[in-house]
């Protein structure tokens, strides 16, 4: 059987609303909407066609008319219709009048499904404005359709991108999506904008970052290849594998909080392993795929350093292994937080 219930209707009540998407491989745009804030969830699905509760297979094949959608579920005070829209932008090709990159047809073709009269002139003004914005060489051929009804997709594609990183990762690279918006993405990422503004206005977390050259001196030769090319320690030859002192580790560039002792485990690889970040906000992750498949690196936000790379292969509940170079660390014990300026972490070990 397929989805299921047919869902339509206008938004709902309790500050949740709902939005419809179509832009070629639903997993990604599921994906990429869950990662907005005030998005409080995605959910992969079928619109647009005539067949009543349609299967994967079915679609997939083009034989119902449905094409590959997302339901946005989000709380209209924290985000508008509007910018969802305009966000939707930045997450596929809209040009492409015969499906989206390397899938065919009209079932991956892209749409915005109104429930609305407002929501329709909400989208068919912002279709004119990216077309006269002049992002793309082509015309924007997103339909803007009336939604008719929605079928849930099957449980195996809902969060997709969670319970198969590595082979989602590696069909959106292969797919051309990742490299078509990042030549085309010009509208900012409104959230980050404001992170960015809310940190230039907080002392506390302005770092100072020395130029490449001042980088050169302060920092050893094995600091600064690994850091700044991209370089790892020797497993088991490096000050950090086996520290068991409680305390933080920072970037040793910017002094950033990024990992917890109380996170760290010994995982049998010869280099500092931990569960999860002190500060998630500090941990920048992004696709690494230098020995010819795909791995996930891990950067710090600020100072943007190399440390190292994350696998799930690490122990429960969150399986994750941050698995980072002591050249890129600088360990700051518990008894000395505050007088180094981390007096918010005592109590962590208190």
């Amino acid at each position: 059987m397929g989805g299921g219930q047919s869902i339509a209707g206008n938004p709902g009540a309790d500050n949740r609303a709902e939005a419809y998407f179509a832009g070629g491989c639903f997993w990604c745009i599921e994906a990429d909407f869950e990662k907005i804030d005030g998005v409080i969830e995605a959910v992969s699905g079928y619109s647009g066609g005539d067949t009543p509760d349609p299967t994967y297979e079915q679609v997939s094949k083009g034989e119902t008319g449905h094409r590959e959608t997302v339901k946005v579920i989000y709380d209209p005070k924290k985000i508008s219709y509007k910018e969802l829209v305009e966000n939707f932008w930045n997450m596929t090709d809209p040009t492409d009048a015969g499906g989206s990159f390397g899938d065919r047809g009209h079932q991956y073709t892209s749409a915005i499904y109104y429930q609305t009269e407002k929501e329709k002139e909400i989208a068919t003004q912002s279709k004119q404005e990216i077309q006269e914005s002049g992002k793309f060489d082509k015309p924007v051929d997103t339909s803007i359709e009336p939604l008719k009804d929605f079928y849930q997709a099957e449980e195996y594609h809902q969060d997709y991108y969670k319970k198969n990183k590595i082979s989602y990762k590696t069909y959106r690279y292969f797919s051309g999506r990742d490299s078509f918006i990042q030549d085309h993405r010009q509208v900012a990422d409104k959230d980050n904008q404001k992170k960015e503004e809310q940190d230039m206005d907080n002392p506390e977390q302005n770092y100072t970052i020395p130029e490449k050259e001042e980088l050169k001196e302060i920092l050893t030769p094995l600091q600064y290849k690994v850091t700044q090319k991209e370089g790892t320690e020797p497993a088991f030859e490096n000050k950090y594998w086996d520290n068991q002192r409680p305390g933080i580790y920072v970037d040793i560039v910017s002094g950033e909080p990024l990992f917890s002792s109380l996170d760290k485990f010994k995982s049998g690889t010869g280099w500092p392993s931990f569960t999860k970040p002190l500060e998630p906000q500090n941990i920048v992750e992004k696709d690494d795929w230098t020995l010819g498949g795909v791995r996930t690196e891990v950067r710090s936000k600020h100072a943007d350093s190399h440390l190292g790379h994350v696998f799930e292969d690490g122990p429960p509940p969150s399986k994750m292994r941050y698995c980072i170079n002591s050249a890129a660390l600088k360990f700051i014990p518990k008894e000395e937080l505050q007088e180094k300026g981390y007096t918010e972490y005592l109590s962590l070990f208190q």
